[in-house]
């Protein structure tokens, strides 16, 4: 298949659904307003920049996008992103187009002004078929659009990569950590609170014959303010602010955690907790967009209402002096993400839905 992809090169999420499609053998163009990132394309991809690079771009680069369109001559176009990519999409008018929504363009971005919204409704509406990453954010996105068919298109893991590695276990301490953003919406803060509640209020340290430190991997606006509620909660020489990393580092990080916790306010789907639980570490979450999707609660780790730093601080209590409980939950987390979340089964599934478009619409 010759496939085109319109979408931001600078995430890792553009990054690996790209590179998988080249692995495939296909044909592979990526056309783009961002630079790229920290992760890099296979270079079998052909990138085509565009040249400008704001909200605006999204529909002044319409006519050169639309050469770029006529050069490659795709068999399907897949755009990333119903918001901005999604506008430039439908102004390109291709058929077939999947687009392929991620998150905030649909829990968010409507949500900002009427004309947003229309924008949104617009885009959906222009698109030959749509794709979601959960079942949660299909059911939102069906709140615009209701004439589309919308796959559910799991965005999994290598489990080849992501996997429990006993030698970098840290035997004297209780790691516990999280690998996001450092943003408004992944709610660190109170995963901060809820640090500072073990060791002020539960007094964790005495009862605790091991150390224990808070690991915060991610970049982002809100680090400053992160650091900050650390110092003023006291807990600032127990939390290491790691900063970012490259993507192929993540499961490094990951093995040296004994709990994993994503406290988010709006999560679409929960791409980093399955990593967490391929790696065979209880996670907790926050009951919000996708994240109830890909925890069993009890089993595979446990679901906490959001916003709330005391009901983050009891689990982690009870995961802490629990080590078995640990291990089985991270057991059965990984055998949750192998039967639901394996990457190779992930991409034959996109790979499908290209083929059976391609043979409908073409």
């Amino acid at each position: 298949m010759n496939i085109c992809f319109i979408a931001g090169a600078s995430t890792i999420h553009t990054v690996r659904w790209v590179n998988a499609m080249v692995k495939r053998g296909h044909e592979v163009s990526l056309i783009t307003q961002q630079k790229e990132g920290l992760n890099l394309f296979n270079k079998n991809v052909k990138i085509f920049k565009l040249p400008i690079n704001n909200n605006l771009g999204y529909y002044l680069n319409y006519p050169v996008a639309k050469y770029y369109i006529k050069k490659i001559k795709p068999d399907i176009i897949n755009t990333h992103y119903a918001s901005g990519y999604g506008t430039l999409s439908r102004l390109i008018n291709f058929t077939p187009t999947l687009l392929s929504v991620w998150g905030s363009d649909v829990y968010s971005f409507p949500y900002q002004s009427d004309i947003k919204k229309n924008i949104l409704k617009k885009n959906l509406a222009a698109a030959t078929e749509i794709a979601s990453t959960s079942f949660a954010m299909r059911e939102q996105t069906e709140r615009f659009v209701n004439d589309k068919e919308i796959y559910i298109t799991p965005f999994g893991i290598d489990l080849d990569k992501f996997y429990l590695d006993q030698s970098k276990q840290v035997s004297d301490t209780i790691n516990i950590g999280i690998v996001k953003k450092l943003e408004d919406i992944y709610g660190i803060e109170y995963l901060i609170k809820a640090f500072a509640i073990l060791l002020n209020e539960k007094n964790i340290i005495d009862k605790l014959n091991k150390k224990i430190k808070l690991i915060i991997v991610g970049k982002g606006k809100k680090r400053s303010y992160l650091e900050e509620l650390a110092k003023e909660l006291g807990i600032a020489e127990l939390t290491n602010f790691v900063g970012v990393i490259q993507y192929n580092e993540v499961p490094n990080y990951l093995n040296t955690f004994d709990i994993f916790c994503a406290p988010s306010i709006r999560e679409s789907f929960g791409v980093a907790v399955i990593e967490a639980s391929a790696c065979e570490l209880p996670v907790i979450v926050s009951d919000v967009g996708g994240l109830p999707e890909v925890v069993d609660n009890g089993e595979t780790g446990y679901v906490v209402p959001s916003k709330d730093p005391e009901a983050i601080a009891d689990k982690l209590y009870e995961l802490i002096f629990d080590q078995d409980k640990r291990k089985v939950m991270g057991q059965k987390g990984r055998k949750k993400v192998e039967q639901l979340y394996d990457w190779k089964k992930n991409v034959d599934k996109m790979e499908e839905i290209y083929q059976e478009m391609i043979k409908r619409y073409k």
